[in-house]
């Protein structure tokens, strides 16, 4: 069947898995730093007393059968071991088959850390990663040419992900539908970058340019993918320029980055196909059948996406084949952040000798200015701005935190950028405080060299210590 590939979008298949398997390595990097504090036999949020409870069916998952921290561990670096290998492209060298099942392994491995991750694991791009992977793996190699159909899904997915966002929006604030939101924005996301504060500062009148401009990408330019070369190809060029903004603008972990890597696969690149044989049966049986499911798959995305109670970032399947996505429905007017301080006084005084602890990602010190960490996600750092927006958020595992921090857990400790008391002399004491945070002015940066003002608010959680402790 001559119509199955489409040779002309070589190039793009190949950059578009070189980039994903860059994104699937940063991933299980993620994973295996991090993963002791927040979801091991000690963590936060235990992976064993989560599936104490909750059975394979709704949270397929290898650490179902069996979880210890050392087997967790082997699987995150064996998907980064696995990514590397995909990265420096081994799968271009071997048979059609096996190098489907090298594509397969990322994603089995990916997909069991994200069923058991819980809250840690909660945000849009995990299943925008495993439903990218999952194409990923029918895309082929250099054996065959890039399958029409699978191309088609990833600009499909593509679509989803911008539309989608571009209608949670015009549904949600109002201030996008007034194109105010990016006076907010900069200074209220969850984890401003080193050019925040300057994308802050832009002249209004630029701001409202910047929102209209997102609205044509999100709501116009997604149906141009669709449309004969080189408008598809303008379309994804349009869209890749538009993530990279986002980039410069705030830390999204990888949802910009995979983003970009799904425009790519549209992009028909200059260079001339190599010469192949036509693909083998099998797999193009193989593909049609698992595009047929992709697509009977997506009926509830798609009912998501078109209804007027529209939610953002829902796997509607457990091994989140097809989902919707969305992202800032709404944008917080005012920043609060939680700061977390110790003692080591037998008696807590208000005016005693408190320390704050400083996290990598968000805002603490005034004078700190932000850094960049995206695509690398901190999950603490991103939970700790949703604690600030609501106890709510925080109810699972914020006291949990406070647990390790009076233990002098090294784990716990290592996921911030510095603490104020050593493990083998932890605090007596921990209290939290709700602080609100602007952005200082450029008189205010130049004369005290803050780019944050501080305010407290009131406060979060009164002194507390280990039960038990005299």
């Amino acid at each position: 069947m001559e119509w199955f590939t489409a040779p002309d979008y070589w190039t793009g298949r190949l950059v578009f898995q070189k980039a994903l398997a860059a994104l699937y390595l940063v991933a299980f990097l993620t994973a295996a730093l991090q993963f002791r504090a927040l979801i091991g036999e000690r963590g936060m949020l235990p992976v064993p007393r989560f599936v104490a409870r909750v059975p394979w069916r709704r949270a397929p998952s290898l650490f179902q059968w069996r979880y210890s921290d050392r087997l967790f561990a082997g699987c995150a670096w064996a998907g980064c071991a696995v990514a590397a290998a995909l990265l420096a492209g081994v799968d271009a060298v071997l048979p059609l088959w096996a190098a489907m099942l090298l594509w397969l392994v990322p994603w089995a491995l990916y997909l069991s850390i994200v069923n058991v991750g819980q809250t840690w694991y909660g945000f849009g791009w995990e299943s925008l990663l495993l439903e990218t992977g999952f194409l990923a793996v029918f895309l082929g190699n250099d054996e065959v040419a890039p399958p029409v159909v699978v191309l088609f899904l990833l600009r499909w997915l593509l679509f989803r992900v911008e539309f989608g966002a571009g209608l949670i929006k015009i549904r949600g604030d109002a201030c996008w539908r007034r194109l105010t939101c990016l006076d907010h924005h900069h200074e209220t996301q969850p984890m401003p970058g080193p050019l925040s504060w300057f994308f802050h500062h832009l002249p209004r009148p630029l701001h409202r340019v910047e929102v209209a401009a997102n609205h044509v990408t999100q709501l116009v330019v997604p149906f141009l993918l669709f449309a004969p070369q080189p408008v598809a190809t303008a379309a994804a060029a349009l869209m890749i320029l538009t993530q990279l903004w986002l980039v410069l603008s705030g830390n999204f972990a990888w949802l910009n980055w995979i983003t970009v890597a799904l425009a790519l696969p549209a992009v028909r690149f200059p260079a001339d196909p190599p010469a192949v044989a036509p693909p083998p049966l099998w797999y193009e049986v193989l593909v049609l059948a698992v595009a047929a499911l992709l697509v009977a798959l997506s009926h509830r995305p798609v009912r998501n996406m078109l209804s007027r109670r529209q939610v953002m970032n829902r796997s509607f399947d457990p091994l989140h084949l097809v989902n919707t996505y969305g992202a800032f429905g709404s944008v917080s007017r005012v920043r609060h952040e939680v700061v977390i301080e110790g003692t080591a006084d037998e008696v807590p005084r208000e005016d005693g000798d408190w320390r704050e602890y400083a996290f990598k990602g968000k805002p603490g010190d005034p004078r700190r200015w932000p850094r960049q960490f995206a695509p690398y996600h901190l999950r603490l750092d991103w939970m700790m701005w949703f604690a600030a927006l609501s106890p709510g958020y925080a109810g699972p595992w914020f006291s949990a935190l406070v647990e390790r921090l009076l233990e002098g857990d090294r784990d716990t400790l290592r996921l911030l950028r510095r603490a104020p008391f050593p493990p083998d002399a932890p605090p007596r004491h921990i209290r939290a405080r709700l602080y609100r945070y602007r952005y200082t002015t450029w008189r205010e940066l130049r004369e005290t060299g803050a780019c944050w003002e501080r305010t407290y608010v009131r406060e979060y959680l009164p002194p507390t210590r280990l039960a038990g402790q005299p």
